[in-house]
């Protein structure tokens, strides 16, 4: 498993924790990430993404809402909400490849959800990006270790 994907299937449990169990304190969530992650950057990297999405969870739940017609979040099973909550948080609030964010929340709704969820997610995730994106994905395959393009 690529470093980074591992600090996002770490931000993706701690969100599932969290969407479960509100009362769950952030210290906890340090230590979990600790245990999970040797590598500094990778710790610093998946505390970002799981406080981000909480930070933003507001936000990042009315576009969710707004992108998936006729499906409610309450609705939606707990993992694929959260997968699509840590991918639209990374789609809006990071400069991380739009099309190395999609492609991890793939990997994480097709690892941890339903038969169904990889294409869900992909159909909500897709609705995040301009159309000038969603066309653009043409080039070289990222190397989504580093998150940064071959030849970059």
């Amino acid at each position: 498993m690529a470093r980074r994907s591992r600090a996002r299937e770490t931000a993706l449990q701690l969100l599932y924790r969290q969407d479960l169990n509100p009362a769950s304190n952030l210290e906890t969530a340090g230590e979990f990430i600790d245990e999970r992650l040797e590598d500094e950057a990778l710790r610093e990297f998946c505390w970002r993404l799981f406080t981000g999405t909480l930070e933003y969870r507001n936000i990042i739940d009315a576009r969710i809402e707004q992108a998936a017609a006729n499906w409610s979040l309450k609705r939606m099973a707990p993992t694929d909400r959260n997968v699509l909550r840590l991918g639209a948080y990374e789609l809006l609030y990071t400069d991380t490849p739009n099309r190395v964010v999609i492609d991890e929340a793939l990997e994480l709704a097709k690892k941890y959800g339903s038969g169904q969820s990889s294409q869900f997610v992909n159909g909500i995730l897709d609705q995040f990006m301009s159309p000038e994106e969603e066309t653009s994905s043409d080039g070289p395959p990222r190397d989504e270790s580093s998150d940064i393009a071959p030849g970059q």
